[in-house]
């Protein structure tokens, strides 16, 4: 054994000798090119002319071969200079400064070819467009040129000349879509252009690309996702968004990784982001990523433009609002992003502010169509958002931004008598929020990101009565800070591993002050949450999976301190080609809430005030939730389905808008929701058109109440949509139906067992809680978009929308109040009349 491993060892050794050997050789015979010509040119009795800069630089060992044929070839293939016999004894050498090149353009989600993209030689005046086949060549291209290819909703690609010479084979490159940039994507056109769902369920919406839905002229983001399975409004406002069943409060809203407590302008009826300047939004229903905590219903998760060398401007208003946003380089590293808008209500009843002003205050201490004279009103109402971004590459591998938005609605509303006394009412509520971020890609498979931001929302209520007598002021304030840190590990090309830490606090100030009786009820209170998180991720050809856990340390300064724990699964299989299933589900908690103040405390006009759990009056409130769905996507179709189960724990009949004999209680109980998500849609080039269906089974569990089960105050059990949208050249059309069957409400007793008269005040006998429906909802609504140009760099669109078509008053709530005669009143809200709304936008 001892001589075998000797004879290896030798011969390897002898080998590894004999190889420098040879290698010393040919170096040894290596000579300068300059030399070698000028040998040759003794040798066969020619001229070769050359310039000596070209070829100086050059060393070669002299070809074997006795042929001058050979060796003219053999120096131009180890040299790549370019060889030109001009006659039988004169020859020229030259450098190749230029080459030809071609290739093949395709998309990289269905190999579709790219017709018309745009390919251009950087510092240079070449440039030329694929055809049909996504073929482009090109001549006399700088052999050190960087091609740049660029095609509307594709990245933009970078590739070397060098790649691309005519004398290698035709290579064919895939152009990568603009909203496959996060995640894989089961279903690239979901229901109109620029919506996609992804492979872990979640829904991405990319503005950019939008194209059009029904009543919908600009992508509202937060009327938009109304548009899903699952997900609706139940009074027709995008502050107040049910998912599944949930509560808004319930809700997630993160901007650039920012938490928002305020969602809403108009008190609710229009979104508070600004949709041009929010590049992308993902929404989640159920198998959340443990790097997200709160938000037990969803998690709506927005993006602004993200990319340092974008530059865009643009603009233009409604009947309600009119707006700016730009992109503009500071340099090759950095840009500054703005966007400003402002409402014109407050100069200009346009039809849309007459209608949007009659819902939400209907039924209120405001009625702008009163014929009492001995009473003089006036109004001032108006909201304003801004946001900017600060971006800056400090290396290709480190990317810096800094976020900044701030929101604010107001309302002044002042009515005089005959007696010339007058009463005041005032709303004011603001959102500010700043943040930063840190992404830095340390190797090809490591990288981190540390997010950090701060955010303040302020709501101000103050009403003086006609004799200045009493005054009531209400205050709700919300400060928090967090911390966030995410680590990425790419451990095989299939696996990867996220972890993580995160640091909320959050303080909430309640504040109620009535002059007349004297009253005063001031709650403060700070809580503080600590996490760790950590995930698996692996995909396949057909399976992608992710798994993972989130570990919460919950501390209430003044009372409380709780351990959660919430584990987390989304699961995805290629069940066969085209058909995929997946599992998904989720434990999550929260520890802000919405009180809902109703009615009677503002004008008419409900409010939603945050507090913190306390695990007394309010606990912690969690949730559990399972779904298993399949997904059929092949060509034009798609058909989804999905069931679902959620059980949600330590809510309050403050937070859930009772309107009976139990919004006052405070008691603690539970909902649990079942149900099925199905959707249906056919999709081409030039339509789209989709049927949706969900059905809901909605239960409230009160220990303390009786019946101790009963339906949801948001259990609308059936829910159907029937729209579709038409693109014809530069036009787009959108048409729609909703239906939902009506949501439960409380109705009074009987004759004379409806009032109890021995108590003070007279209260409302009522039946069993949520034992009667409101009529069934119907609403039609219709938009329609035109696309042109001014000229070359300016691009502009008119639309026009009208909801509700048919014009049909539908009822979304329904309570009772004692009038100051002992009678019972019937207080209804409806919805939105007949309300059009025209827009005109440029862009550059």
């Amino acid at each position: 054994m001892q001589k075998n491993n000797f004879l290896r060892s030798f011969c390897c050794f002898l080998l590894f000798a004999l190889s420098l050997v040879t290698t010393a050789q040919e170096t040894n015979n290596v000579v300068p090119l300059l030399n070698y010509i000028q040998q040759l040119e003794q040798n066969f009795n020619i001229r070769i002319s050359y310039v000596n800069k070209d070829i100086e630089s050059f060393n070669i060992q002299p070809s074997a071969s006795t042929s001058l044929g050979e060796i003219l070839k053999y120096i131009s293939k180890k040299t790549d200079l370019t060889l030109t016999k001009l006659n039988e004894r004169y020859y020229a050498l030259s450098k190749e400064n230029t080459i030809s090149i071609h290739a093949k353009i395709l998309d990289n989600y269905e190999q579709n070819t790219v017709n018309g993209a745009t390919i251009e030689v950087l510092e240079s005046n070449i440039a030329t467009v694929t055809d049909a086949t996504g073929y482009f060549s090109l001549n006399n291209v700088p052999k050190d040129a960087i091609l740049r290819i660029r095609f509307i909703g594709f990245k933009t690609m970078h590739i070397s000349a060098k790649e691309l010479d005519s004398n290698n084979p035709i290579k064919t490159f895939l152009l990568s879509q603009h909203y496959v940039a996060l995640k894989e994507v089961i279903v690239s056109k979901f229901l109109t252009t620029g919506l996609s769902k992804s492979k872990d369920g979640s829904i991405v919406l990319n503005t950019t690309n939008f194209g059009i839905l029904p009543g919908l002229i600009e992508p509202d983001v937060l009327q938009t996702v109304q548009a899903l399975p699952g997900i609706k409004s139940s009074n027709e406002t995008v502050s107040d968004i049910n998912v599944r069943g949930g509560t808004n409060d319930q809700n997630l809203v993160l901007w650039e990784d920012i938490k928002m407590y305020q969602s809403g302008h108009f008190l609710g009826l229009i979104s508070a982001f600004n949709p041009y300047l929010t590049n992308s939004v993902t929404i989640i229903k159920n198998g959340t990523s443990p790097q997200f905590g709160d938000g037990i219903s969803s998690v709506i998760d927005m993006r602004t433009n993200n990319k340092v060398d974008n530059s865009f401007l643009g603009g233009g208003f409604n009947m309600i609002s009119a707006d700016v946003y730009a992109q503009v380089p500071i340099t090759k590293k950095s840009a500054f992003q703005f966007s400003a808008r402002r409402s014109i209500t407050d100069f200009l009843n346009s039809p849309t502010y007459n209608r949007y002003f009659d819902k939400t205050f209907q039924d209120s201490d405001i009625d702008k169509n009163t014929t009492n004279n001995d009473i003089t009103r006036e109004e001032d109402f108006y909201f304003y958002d801004i946001t900017a971004k600060v971006l800056y590459n400090i290396t290709e591998k480190q990317k810096l931004r800094f976020s900044f938005i701030h929101m604010n609605n107001a309302l002044d509303y002042q009515e005089t008598n005959a007696n010339n006394e007058t009463a005041l009412s005032k709303l004011d509520q603001q959102n500010t929020s700043f943040g930063g971020s840190l992404e830095s890609r340390w190797t090809s498979r490591f990288s981190t990101k540390v997010n950090a931001y701060r955010t303040s929302y302020n709501l101000n209520t103050k009403a003086i009565s006609n004799n200045k007598e009493q005054e009531l002021q209400q205050t709700n304030k919300v400060l928090e800070n967090g911390l966030k840190l995410n680590t990425n590990y790419k451990l095989t090309n299939k696996i990867s591993l996220l972890n993580g830490y995160q640091l909320i606090e959050t303080g909430i100030l309640n504040l109620t002050n009535v002059t007349l009786p004297p009253y005063r009820k001031n709650i403060k209170g700070v809580i503080r949450t600590n996490s760790i998180y950590s995930e698996i991720d692996y995909k396949s050809t057909r399976l992608n999976a992710r798994a993972g856990v989130r570990v919460n340390h919950i501390e209430n300064i003044n009372t409380f301190k709780r351990w959660i724990v919430e584990p987390r699964l989304n699961v995805n299989y290629n069940l066969a080609t085209h058909f995929n299933a997946n599992i998904l589900g989720e434990f999550k908690s929260q520890s802000t809430n919405q009180i809902i103040d109703l009615e009677q405390n503002f004008l008419g006009v409900e409010k939603r005030r945050w507090i913190l759990a306390d695990e007394d009056q309010l606990p912690i409130t969690t949730s559990k939730q399972l779904s298993l769905g399949f997904n059929y996507d092949k060509n034009s179709l798609y058909i989804g389905i999905e069931g679902f189960y959620k059980d949600v724990e330590g809510i309050s009949t403050q937070t859930q808008g009772f309107q009976n004999q139990d919004q006052f209680n405070g008691e603690i109980g539970k909902y649990n929701i079942t149900g099925i998500e199905f959707l249906i849609n056919k999709k081409t080039t030039s339509y789209s058109t989709w049927l949706s269906y969900t059905y809901n089974i909605n239960n409230y569990t009160f220990k303390a109440i009786t019946p101790n089960t009963f339906p949801n105050n948001l259990d609308i059990t059936h829910t159907v949509t029937f729209a579709g949208t038409y693109n014809y050249k530069d036009f787009r059309f959108g048409l729609g139906i909703n239906y939902n069957s009506g949501k439960p409400y409380t109705e009074p007793k009987e004759g004379e067992n409806a009032l109890d008269l021995f108590s003070f005040p007279t209260k409302i006998n009522y039946k069993e809680p949520n034992s009667s429906r409101l009529p069934n909802y119907l609403r039609a609504d219709i938009s329609a978009l035109y696309n042109f140009k001014l000229n070359k760099t300016c691009k502009a669109t008119f639309g026009a929308s009208i909801l509700n078509i048919l014009n049909k008053e539908n009822i979304l709530n329904r309570y009772y109040r004692v009038t100051e005669q002992d009678e019972i009143e019937t207080i209804e809200s409806a919805s939105l009349g007949i309300t059009p709304n025209i827009s005109f936008r440029v862009s550059f």
